[in-house]
């Protein structure tokens, strides 16, 4: 037993390496930040949903040592409350399991924890870490001020035409100071979870997978719970101040978790079909536009469910017995 903690502990370690490494090399690299942070969370994804806890636990530690020596402390900070820690909690609740009797199933089966769950618990992880991550930086009206005054600056010495009036000026940072957060929230959101998606995909590919694979169209939907959330987010949006700027962000993120849900809908409602290969590729280039965008979002609002993967108890003998529910 330990030898088999050793090796935990450096598969972890060997994955908070390569998780620092990428998030190192996404700050000496601006044009492929947002891709090398987000996969950095794909190795201790894949250890979590294949070691378990113990080992996602030594590749976040690792890691923000790593990142505490070459950079600083709040680096290291930033980099795992941003994508450490929320991959390692997801990597946490896709492997909790527990007996299907307790839910109301067959005493033979086991019920893993629901993936619209984890979708919740991404949503909210998220939120909160770019709310910390604003209140780091001091993210305001003033910060945006600052940066399009200098994109006007900019603008304007290239060509004064393009240049916008004070008016104009005055509207597009009152904008942009509700749509970053939003825009930011949600572009993290279905990042980390397309980092999900792949890991467990790579985990299965395996062969050593705890949690079985599920059928995303049929399972990928938001707790009921979510839609109050997006809506107090809604409404927050429309107080002004601290609170208008952590409704964008709660907008942003629970939004992105309710186009997920609309697109794997869509997946479902397609199915068999042999139309649609065509109109799955024409959704998603429209989805690139504002208008399709809240289409699609309506359709996973229209649809929430939980369900639950059931496997046989067998299955379930290989997990970690620290990882099942209370």
């Amino acid at each position: 037993m330990k030898s088999l903690d050793t090796k935990l502990l450096l598969t972890g370690m060997l994955a908070g390496i390569t998780a620092a490494l990428l998030v190192l090399g996404a700050s000496a690299q601006p044009s492929f930040s947002s891709i090398l942070y987000a996969a950095s969370a794909l190795p201790v994804l894949i250890v979590g949903l294949r070691w378990g806890n113990l080992a996602a636990i030594a590749a976040i530690v690792t890691a923000a040592v790593i990142g505490t020596l070459a950079v600083s402390p709040t680096f290291a900070f930033a980099m795992a409350i941003f994508t450490l820690m929320p991959a390692g909690w997801l990597s946490h609740l896709a492997n909790l399991a527990r007996p299907a009797s307790e839910i109301g199933g067959p005493d033979h089966l086991v019920a893993w924890y629901p993936l619209s769950d984890i979708l919740l618990h991404l949503c909210g992880l998220v939120s909160v870490s770019v709310i910390v991550l604003g209140v780091m930086i001091g993210y305001g009206p003033e910060l945006t001020g600052e940066m399009i005054d200098l994109l006007a600056a900019s603008l304007s010495t290239q060509d004064p035409t393009l240049a916008p009036g004070p008016a104009d000026l005055e509207r597009i940072k009152s904008l942009m100071v509700v749509t970053l957060p939003i825009m930011q929230g949600g572009m993290w959101v279905l990042m980390l979870f397309a980092a999900y998606y792949i890991a467990s995909r790579v985990v299965h590919m395996s062969g050593h997978a705890l949690r079985p694979r599920e059928d995303m169209p049929s399972s990928l939907r938001m707790h009921r719970n979510a839609a109050f959330v997006f809506l107090a987010g809604i409404l927050a949006c429309f107080v002004g101040g601290v609170p208008a700027l952590i409704g964008a962000t709660i907008c942003g993120t629970f939004g992105a978790g309710f186009l997920l849900a609309g697109f794997a809908s869509l997946h479902l409602r397609t199915r068999g079909k042999d139309w649609r290969l065509p109109v799955l590729i024409l959704c998603y280039l429209a989805a690139l536009m504002l208008l399709p965008v809240i289409l699609i979002l309506v359709l996973g609002l229209l649809d929430t469910r939980r369900a639950v993967a059931l496997t046989p108890a067998l299955k379930a003998e290989t997990t970690d017995k620290t990882n099942t529910p209370d």
